[in-house]
């Protein structure tokens, strides 16, 4: 089908396509940096990931080094449309030195930013509380001994340092995410000792005044995971409460939920007590197993929360999936297009139309209406901005993305 005979059809139900594909090119999607090395980073100091993270295969082409990472992030950001951002974690520095995390200073970054700058992408950041011999007993700023929690909360501020300076020198705001692995493997007595001190130690961290048109803190929170089954310190509950006080960023991870909560849900609901959200959108299969996203119920629904809702000028989204089983350089390109894939969607449905019905209580001209729209042609739409990007689209894509993995798959 053509363009013009699709943006036709959609003109029917009073959706102006041009508007759509105008809309979507203005929003940033923030692309992590873990996908292309399997967790692992670029320290010397601790080498997996653990903290109840773990990537699983052994798919060849990981990136070892930062010019492996960069040079398939740069073909995966030339086969995304639009302009995007990149989510750095604080172990994945650029340096000859070893510093330890309560060490790190921007100039062990500087050959990101100066590469981001170059290519034209924004930087977000975060700080690596996991995969240390300072984080074994899944506990960081929770940890009950304060010389362990001094180091963590040092590390905290020197990442929010560092991502200030990223924002200074990129001229808008760098994210700078705060997410910790603390809990327990069993039942804990005292939860509540556990959460005061994680609070304690977040005022700490957060204590030193950053200008926020160069840094936000976010802070993100967890249901469970490996080794924290029985209790996540920083739960959900927490998180909410603590950025409804402290006025932070409110990060939601559709992994760090039960898979069968709705988490496009959440979004209205949030967002009347918090000014501004971040999302890292996943797919947790079974529970934070970060598949590559789909173009799934979840994520549609999450896309036409953000659209409806009207909270995309309110939400800063990033990605957070890591398969080893696949083409890393795949797993982004096609994981990213499919979150653009959801907002378009949801910005060529006639929005106006529906509430109409549902505010009427016509809830069978909603029911009707949005099934018949599942059969308009978007993917149409989906190839002509492609197009207008000078990005490949159906079989070329899967071609282009081919080629690149056969040049990469000799790494050792």
């Amino acid at each position: 089908m053509t363009y013009d005979s699709a943006k036709a059809q959609f003109a029917d139900w009073g959706v102006d396509a041009e508007a759509a594909i105008e809309q979507l090119a203005g929003i940033p999607i923030s692309m992590h940096c873990w996908q292309g090395d399997d967790v692992v980073g670029f320290e010397t100091k601790s080498g997996t990931s653990g903290g109840g993270i773990q990537a699983t295969g052994n798919h060849p082409g990981r990136a070892r080094t930062p010019d492996e990472l960069r040079a398939d992030l740069e073909f995966a950001y030339g086969n995304i449309p639009g302009r995007h951002r990149l989510n750095l974690h604080a172990m994945y520095m650029d340096t000859d030195e070893t510093p330890d995390r309560d060490e790190i200073e921007f100039r062990h970054f500087s050959p990101w930013v100066d590469w981001a700058r170059e290519i034209g992408i924004g930087l977000d950041f975060n700080p690596t509380f996991f995969a240390h011999a300072k984080a074994d007993d899944n506990l960081t700023l929770a940890h009950p001994d304060k010389g362990i929690r001094d180091f963590w909360i040092e590390h905290g501020r020197r990442t929010r340092d560092i991502a200030a300076q990223m924002g200074a020198a990129q001229g808008n705001a760098c994210v700078n995410n705060i997410w910790v692995p603390d809990g327990f493997k069993d039942t804990p007595v005292d939860r509540m000792a556990a959460r005061a001190q994680l609070e304690a130690s977040l005022n700490d961290m957060l204590a030193p005044k950053q200008d926020p048109a160069q840094m936000l803190d976010a802070v993100e929170s967890k249901l469970f995971g490996i080794g924290v089954e029985a209790c996540t310190v920083g739960s959900h509950e927490f998180y909410m409460g603590y950025a409804i006080r402290k006025d932070t960023v409110l990060c939601l991870d559709m992994g760090h939920f039960h898979p069968t909560e709705n988490i496009a849900d959440k979004l209205s609901a949030v967002a009347l007590s918090v000014d501004q959200l971040l999302l890292h959108v996943s797919r947790p299969m079974r529970w934070d197993s970060d598949h590559v996203i789909l173009q799934s119920d979840d994520i549609l629904q999450m896309g036409q929360e953000l659209v409806f809702s009207g909270l995309l000028d309110r939400t800063r989204i990033g990605l957070d999936f890591f398969d080893a089983t696949i083409s890393r350089t795949a797993a982004w390109v096609i994981g990213t297009r499919n979150m653009q894939k959801a907002l378009l969607r949801a910005m060529l449905l006639p929005e106006a139309r529906l509430k109409q019905a549902e505010r009427a209580l016509d809830f069978t001209t909603r029911f009707m209406m949005t099934e018949e729209l599942k059969d308009l042609p978007f993917g149409a739409i989906w190839a002509e901005f492609c197009t207008r990007h000078d990005m490949p689209s159906g079989l070329a894509l899967i071609r282009e993305l081919d080629s690149y993995q056969a040049q990469v798959a000799s790494r050792g």
